[in-house]
């Protein structure tokens, strides 16, 4: 708990010598040293795991294919829908893999869970772009493949969080 409160202020200090507030000047009196800088807190925290080959291999697919799904969604089209049924399913088989890579290292953690899940649920949410009768129902069944696409990034690079 005590390590959190220390990483929100030096996240909330850190912010402030890059909000445009005045900076110390050096040629004040009294300042015989440099003030106190921080590393920007800019750089997207990731998690270590998403620095592991297969864990990188998958956020890079997931990011890719969500790509794809946002361009077929601004243009009404699908081309190229065969090939990327044949990555999804990759993508699920990797997921599987993380699943029972982090089982095989006794993880309790949610993240098993979820990829196992997000394995499970790529095919589902495949098949109801494929089988959408209408305009409106691809359209929606594209963006609820996207979500799926983007949480597959996200629950990978997300920092871990102390447990409670």
């Amino acid at each position: 708990m005590s390590c959190d409160i220390a990483m929100a202020g030096a996240l909330w200090l850190a912010s402030l010598t890059q909000s445009g507030l005045p900076q110390p000047d050096m040629a004040q009196p009294g300042m015989s040293q440099p003030p106190l800088t921080f590393v920007s807190a800019r750089a997207p925290m990731t998690s270590a795991l998403a620095r592991e080959p297969l864990y990188a291999g998958i956020v890079a697919e997931a990011r890719g294919l969500k790509g794809l799904v946002d361009g077929w969604r601004r243009a009404g089209t699908t081309p190229g829908f065969e090939t990327f049924k044949a990555r999804i399913a990759a993508l699920a088989a990797l997921d599987m893999k993380g699943h029972l890579d982090l089982a095989a290292r006794g993880t309790d953690g949610d993240l098993k869970c979820i990829l196992k899940g997000i394995s499970l649920d790529l095919p589902k949410k495949l098949d109801e772009v494929a089988g959408a009768a209408t305009p409106l129902a691809r359209d929606q069944a594209l963006r609820d493949l996207a979500y799926l696409l983007n949480d597959n990034v996200e629950v990978i690079t997300a920092p871990p969080r102390p447990a409670v």
